[in-house]
């Protein structure tokens, strides 16, 4: 991802919900225990880490049993003082007390989040580390880590582990995106390793895919219980060796026995969070609500049409109607070359509000940029006394249309299916097109020789636009 252009809007749960589902996620539930739990008893070795004969009590209190339950316990108690909810007293002796942030875990739902955040790092840094099994068998005789023989580049790996959460919100925010639906780990392996511009993927590439899968199956089952993500992993049974029969006949067609993953409402709030610190521009619905119609229209014009959909309706929600047409027409004037994706913004607005709105609509039908727009208005509405348009007008409006959709999709199938319809329902469109006295004119008239199949219509499409060049001085 580029941190140079906005993302698409999130639309976030309120954080009383999501502060509450953050108190009940097993990383700090567990670390807010043990905090409550320390005292001038309780001791840390020099790393601050609980001591070994402590740990059994602290995996009690937790309520883990098995041969990993010291571990996750260690691991509950590092994440208590990474996130301030314990501190060191005495490094020397080793003692330690409650630290200032267990307190803020009974404030307000936003001091709540700010220590999952926290929390949150501790866990993203360990997912990036290799097994500890790999650890170990790297360490020399000093208890010193080899770092060359593991092959592994800490930064790297924490910088893939950070694509893959980033496509991860791409998917889960986007227009087009999974929302709710879980994404399968080889799609979101593949969307870091496969180039856009491969066909068919290499041997190589596929063997590095599988790895990819594997380390992520690893780390996604450590960042379920922060409530980043929800997670189903990857099958035991594709683990096992080639020559083992399987336990139960497997369908290889299921897609899902590769690993399942989506972001909780909770990892769509942290995730976004990161983002921001790490300078991208992440947009959320209904930020623009309390905001001026030019905001609102300068902001919606890159959202997708269900995100500029909704955040219109909150805009929508905070205003008289008459009042709200009359400063989204105001907002809509203008001969820059946002213009027309304003007023396509300001059209779709307008078709949420009900007929209070009317004046605004017939007190703009004289504009030479808004009369188009007002006319559509008010006979969608079957308003009496709605003037008929000029020939001049309707090219003009169609100009503007066009520049808008350019503007908002590119080159899409529906802009080319609307060019193709355009240029069969008027023969005589592109003669009198170029004449039209707007500033994206030639640029419309460009990409409708660029989207049209036809060689003879795209042809005259291209004179046309040079002709509005040369009326225009261009």
């Amino acid at each position: 991802m580029s941190d140079s252009s906005p993302l698409p809007p999130a639309r976030l749960h309120p954080e009383a919900e999501l502060a509450r589902a953050a108190l009940s996620t097993p990383l700090l539930s567990r670390a807010a225990r043990l905090a409550r739990w320390a005292g001038p008893d309780t001791r840390v070795d020099a790393g601050g880490t609980l001591v070994e004969e402590q740990l059994p009590a602290a995996a009690a209190l937790l309520g883990l049993t098995g041969d990993d339950a010291a571990a996750y316990a260690s691991e509950a108690w590092r994440v208590a003082v990474d996130a301030g909810l314990v501190e060191i007293v005495d490094e020397e002796a080793g003692t330690v007390r409650a630290g200032e942030n267990l307190a803020l875990l009974t404030g307000s739902p936003r001091e709540v989040l700010a220590v999952w955040l926290t929390a949150l790092e501790t866990v993203l840094a360990d997912a990036a580390v290799p097994d500890l099994e790999d650890l170990a068998d790297a360490m020399d005789e000093g208890g010193r880590v080899d770092f060359s023989s593991l092959d592994w580049d800490p930064q790297a790996d924490a910088d893939f582990l950070d694509g893959v959460l980033g496509n991860l919100y791409l998917l889960t925010v986007g227009e087009d995106g999974a929302g709710e639906s879980p994404v399968p780990l080889p799609a979101l392996a593949a969307s870091m390793l496969v180039p856009d511009d491969m066909g068919e993927p290499t041997n190589d590439v596929l063997e590095q895919v599988s790895d990819a899968m594997m380390r992520l199956d690893d780390q996604f089952r450590a960042l379920e219980p922060a409530g980043l993500v929800a997670y189903q992993p990857v099958d035991e049974a594709l683990m096992a060796d080639a020559d083992e029969e399987p336990a139960a006949p497997v369908d290889d067609t299921d897609v899902s026995r590769y690993g399942m993953v989506r972001l909780t409402p909770l990892g769509v709030y942290g995730l976004r969070a990161r983002l921001l610190e790490a300078g991208f521009e992440a947009p959320v619905v209904g930020e623009l609500a309390d905001k001026g119609a030019d905001a609102l229209l300068d902001g919606t014009a890159r959202f997708g049409q269900s995100a500029a959909r909704a955040e219109t309706e909150l805009w929508l929600a905070r205003r008289e109607p008459l009042a709200a047409a009359r400063e989204l027409l105001a907002a809509a004037r203008g001969a820059d070359a946002g213009g027309p994706l304003r007023r396509l913004r300001c059209q779709q607005a307008l078709s949420l509000v009900g007929a209070e709105a009317e004046p605004a609509l017939r007190e703009v039908l004289d504009d030479p940029e808004l009369g188009g727009l007002a006319r559509v208005w008010l006979s969608e509405r079957g308003a009496a006394g709605v003037p008929a348009p000029s020939q001049e007008l309707v090219f003009w409006l169609t100009v503007d249309t066009l520049a808008a959709q350019l503007a908002a999709e590119g080159n899409s199938e529906e802009l080319r299916a609307l060019v193709e319809g355009l240029a069969a329902q008027h023969s005589g469109f592109f003669a009198a097109a170029w004449r039209v006295d707007h500033p994206a004119t030639a640029e419309v008239l460009d990409a409708m020789g660029r989207l049209h199949p036809d060689k003879k219509v795209a042809k005259e499409a291209r004179k046309a636009a040079f002709k509005a060049r040369s009326q225009h001085g261009g």
